[in-house]
């Protein structure tokens, strides 16, 4: 048996003091594993597309979490366990169409619940993240309104039409933010300043108007892209980009077409590789893999298209030379998902490099963003005006 004294004068025997360092070891070890178990929340997000608002929180690491919705009043749940949040709610103004507005609340010492009070029964959708790009670790909720519309491999095209349609993709959005360039400029802001200026300019155009995958700083998925397109009925698919390049000095504009043999260039290779990729940096369920591939098979149909995208890219090509630089004199063909429209001749513009600083100087301003919007809508009326007749070959319509 050990005697234990507590008075001051008492010396604690070796066993003792072996009992106590493992009391420390064991306190002090539980406190760093609480510490190395929390996950931070960093901060909270939300974005807002015509058909949905995504809630983003930012993470240190993966988190274990339970969403579900109640009704009487609506209400959508987000529960996270061992999380500590350290970022600020969003302003109430920025709620959207779907949401009223948001509280917390801790529901026990690992159990952490945020609310979402909803204007009306949605539909969600929550999926983990991992880090990507200049994003870590990340929860994403996804609400929407009403049922799911079934998933369909192509949309059906409705008939024809008079007049030339033109589908403006601005890449990236929203979670998405493209390439940066050292001055902080992003990729999806001024691929959209350029588009909506082809908008306009299409829509100016006798016989022409244009639609846009995205108006705002929301993300849609490449699948989404090409649906839409087919679903506004467009003759032609015009994708913009500012992407970066290992090397800074590179710098010009490029045209891309889609190739079913694969990239021409390891230069369109690394790029089509990386726009193919940014539905993971945007966000897409792992069960929407199977739609998108489905979506985008080529079949022996698609030669046709492929070469009057060719064609198309060419012109533009030819169009973006008059204004500035070009980094490839060629039409380069690449696997981009988003120009795997089947009957849609398609192209992808890369209008200049936004790693290159001169060239990230010029993309941020208005006369440059113009300069591009009209060689590219040169190139559409070249385009259109040699083949005003096989547009309804192609599946267009006849202005």
């Amino acid at each position: 048996m050990v005697r234990i004294s507590f008075g001051l004068s008492s010396v604690p025997t070796p066993r003792v003091v072996g009992w106590v360092r493992a009391g420390l070891f064991l306190a002090l070890f539980g406190i760093a594993h609480a510490a190395w178990a929390e996950v931070a929340l960093r901060n909270l997000r939300i974005w807002h597309a015509p058909e949905r608002s995504r809630i983003v929180f930012d993470l240190d690491k993966p988190v274990v979490h339970k969403v579900f919705t109640l009704s009487g009043p609506h209400r959508l749940v987000i529960d996270l366990t061992d999380a500590v949040f350290y970022g600020r709610f969003p302003a109430p103004d920025t709620m959207g169409p779907l949401a009223v507005q948001l509280r917390m609340a801790r529901r026990s010492a690992s159990q952490l619940r945020f609310v979402v009070d909803l204007r009306s029964a949605v539909q969600h959708a929550a999926f983990l993240l991992p880090p990507n790009g200049g994003y870590g670790h990340r929860l994403v909720i996804d609400i929407a309104p009403g049922r799911p519309a079934p998933a369909q491999a192509l949309t059906p095209k409705p008939a024809p039409r008079s007049g030339i349609t033109v589908a403006i993709d601005a890449g990236h959005g929203g979670e998405d933010s493209g390439a940066r360039g050292a001055r902080g400029t992003r990729e999806k802001a001024v691929v959209l300043a350029i588009a909506k200026e082809l908008h306009r300019n299409i829509n100016a155009e006798p016989g022409m108007r244009a639609v846009l995958t995205r108006s705002g700083d929301y993300y849609v998925s490449l699948r989404e892209r090409t649906a839409f397109a087919r679903k506004h009925n467009a003759d032609l698919f015009v994708s913009i980009h500012a992407d970066a390049f290992p090397q800074r000095s590179v710098k010009g504009s490029s045209v891309y077409a889609l190739s079913s043999r694969g990239a021409t260039s390891e230069a369109a290779r690394w790029l089509a590789g990386k726009e193919n990729a940014s539905d993971l940096a945007g966000g897409v369920s792992i069960s929407d893999k199977d739609d998108t591939l489905a979506a985008v098979l080529l079949d022996l149909s698609m030669t046709k298209t492929i070469e009057h995208s060719l064609e198309f890219a060419r012109d533009i090509l030819s169009s973006l030379a008059k204004v500035g630089p070009v980094h490839s004199r060629r039409v380069e063909q690449a696997g981009f998902v988003v120009l795997k429209s089947p009957d849609i001749p398609s192209v992808l513009v890369e209008v200049a490099y936004i790693s290159n600083r001169g060239e990230e100087r010029k993309l941020r301003t208005r006369r440059f963003q113009k300069q591009v919007a009209d060689a590219m809508l040169a190139g559409i009326r070249t385009f259109v005006k040699r083949n005003r007749r096989r547009f309804v070959e192609i599946g267009g319509s006849q202005g």
